[in-house]
């Protein structure tokens, strides 16, 4: 076993002890024969939902996004949350620096990072193979576009 080989090894078995017993497996532990399995992503675990909360998507249209939150913003809300998963990271990132960039400095950003739990379901294609889960990670982007206080 050569040092790349040992040291992904050893990150590997690190990450399984802090996940607990009851962790299901990593997503390289899993190999998935496109034959054998077909996988469909479960939805995410639901965010808190409110008025302020604009979750960004890759299918809805950015202009769209971008006037809802001009609209919560000219309706007198102080501040708006951003969150981004996966792919759309990028976009919402993009959508809280337009938003910012139009209201020429009056708006305010603080960006929160995390890492969001996903979990597939391997449905098998063949009758001897069982249905298996599969957990991964994504990235997460929280952004909270404010109005400062001014003193």
């Amino acid at each position: 076993m050569n040092v790349p080989e040992k040291k992904q090894l050893d990150t590997k078995r690190a990450n399984d002890r802090r996940r607990g017993p009851k962790a299901l497996k990593h997503e390289e532990d899993i190999e998935v024969d496109p034959e054998e399995y077909t996988v469909r992503k479960r939805i995410p675990l639901k965010w808190p939902r409110r008025k302020v909360d604009v979750y960004v998507t890759r299918k809805t249209h950015f202009a769209a996004q971008m006037n809802r939150c001009q609209k919560l913003l000219d309706s007198g809300e102080r501040e708006v949350f951003v969150h981004g998963l996966g792919a759309a990271v990028t976009r919402a990132i993009h959508l809280a620096l337009q938003l910012k960039r139009k209201h020429e400095g009056s708006l305010e950003v603080d960006v929160t990072t995390s890492t969001v739990p996903l979990v597939d379901d391997l449905l098998p294609e063949e009758d001897h193979l069982q249905p298996r889960a599969r957990e991964r990670c994504n990235s997460a982007v929280h952004i909270r576009v404010f109005r400062p206080d001014i003193p």
